[in-house]
């Protein structure tokens, strides 16, 4: 009994570590204009410090994992919290736009690779059968941040100043810096971990496959997400102050998204689950572009996109640690890059139609054609699978 209280208090650490993540990733969409003209800057400049976190998360999550292997998870978990802490509270003292640019990159560094670590602790800290559940408690820190720390940290920054929501995760940097100290267990890295090397977990072919399925699908969501707002104004004719409703809905979605995303990787294959979540994400944004002009069913769409989105996270981290045997660590770090490079593309790729004078409904098209590429190359990897698993018989048999 006490050790199932203890693992789930390491459990509440990581989901601790993923809000305060969670807050300096999407805080800074909210103070955008109160940072541009405090530092004198344009708005699409400002814009950078959201690219140079993603950028932080790419390059960090493979690095730091590389080169914390041979710590303990509970170090590394110690150390990554520490990193955060201290650059995103810098953030809150930059001056100028290259000053903050480059905090913001150091900000991102730890991102990757303390959900890919946390994400692998997580099942090991779990009861036989439940390791989605237990990845689905350290991302609902992620989705919870987006219900009542973005707008609490947008709320701080627009009254007072920007600095003080860094400094606000600057703060919860602090809490998980606790609470991993004194409730993460030492647990000890397998052996067979240790002899797997990292170049080795890099020529994995079905763990790429996986990470473009990432990059891919989730970029459809990224796709409706990155223009939720100028959709609720322009298109469904609503008043600015429903585009904060509109996303605590969208982050409300996520939080029920992320749980019933775990438990369909219990009741499927975490890749058939990913499969049957892109599918509908597909149908559902469809949908959006022919009621987009009605207000009220577009905001009951977005807490229904919202939580569709988040049925992906937990069943493709899974697949990915079953598929990167030897070096989970490794690779379930590179799958959160992958997850802000479909951020970034998705972003980038749904702006194309609109920048051509296609209209904003269109970036739920392209969110659309992304999750439904995102559903061939899942089925493609389950196909290679199928002919490996009949090939591997058949050698059996002839011995």
């Amino acid at each position: 009994m006490d050790a199932i209280k203890s693992n789930k208090k390491a459990l509440f650490a990581l989901a601790i570590g993923g809000f305060g993540i969670g807050l300096t990733e999407f805080v800074i969409m909210g103070i955008l204009t109160e940072v541009s003209g405090s530092l004198g800057i344009t708005i699409p400049q400002a814009g950078h410090f959201i690219a140079a976190y993603a950028l932080g998360v790419v390059v960090g999550a493979p690095l730091l994992t590389g080169l914390g292997s041979k710590l303990t998870p509970k170090k590394m978990l110690f150390l990554l919290m520490i990193w955060f802490t201290v650059f995103n509270t810098l953030s809150g003292l930059a001056t100028g736009y290259t000053s903050l640019l480059f905090m913001r990159f150091l900000s991102g560094i730890p991102h990757g690779a303390f959900f890919g670590i946390g994400a692998v602790v997580a099942t090991k800290l779990a009861k036989k059968g439940k390791g989605a559940q237990a990845i689905s408690i350290m991302f609902s820190g992620l989705t919870v941040a987006n219900v009542i720390g973005v707008p609490i940290g947008t709320y701080l920054g627009q009254q007072f100043s920007w600095s003080v929501s860094f400094y606000l995760v600057g703060f919860v940097g602090l809490l998980a810096l606790g609470s991993i100290y004194l409730w993460m267990p030492k647990i000890e890295v397998d052996e067979t971990e240790e002899k797997v090397s990292v170049s080795k977990g890099l020529k994995n072919t079905e763990l790429w496959a996986l990470i473009a399925l990432t990059t891919i699908g989730t970029g459809g969501f990224f796709a409706w997400y990155s223009y939720v707002a100028p959709l609720i104004t322009d298109v469904a004719g609503l008043p600015n102050h429903f585009v904060g409703y509109a996303m605590m809905l969208a982050g409300l979605g996520m939080v029920v998204g992320n749980f019933l995303g775990a438990k369909m990787a219990e009741l499927f294959s975490p890749l058939k689950a990913v499969i049957i979540s892109l599918s509908v994400m597909c149908g559902i944004l469809l949908l959006n572009m022919i009621i987009a002009t009605n207000p009220y069913l577009l905001m009951v769409l977005t807490f229904v996109i919202g939580a569709i989105s988040f049925t992906v996270a937990t069943p493709i981290q899974m697949a990915i640690i079953n598929t990167s045997k030897g070096s989970e660590m490794l690779g379930s770090s590179m799958n959160q890059s992958a997850f802000n490079m479909g951020n970034a593309s998705g972003a980038y790729l749904a702006g194309l139609p609109i920048a051509f004078g296609y209209g904003i409904i269109y970036s739920s098209l392209v969110g659309a054609i992304l999750a439904f590429s995102g559903v061939a190359i899942a089925i493609a990897i389950l196909i290679v699978r199928k002919r490996k698993e009949a090939k591997y018989r058949k050698m059996a048999m002839s011995c």
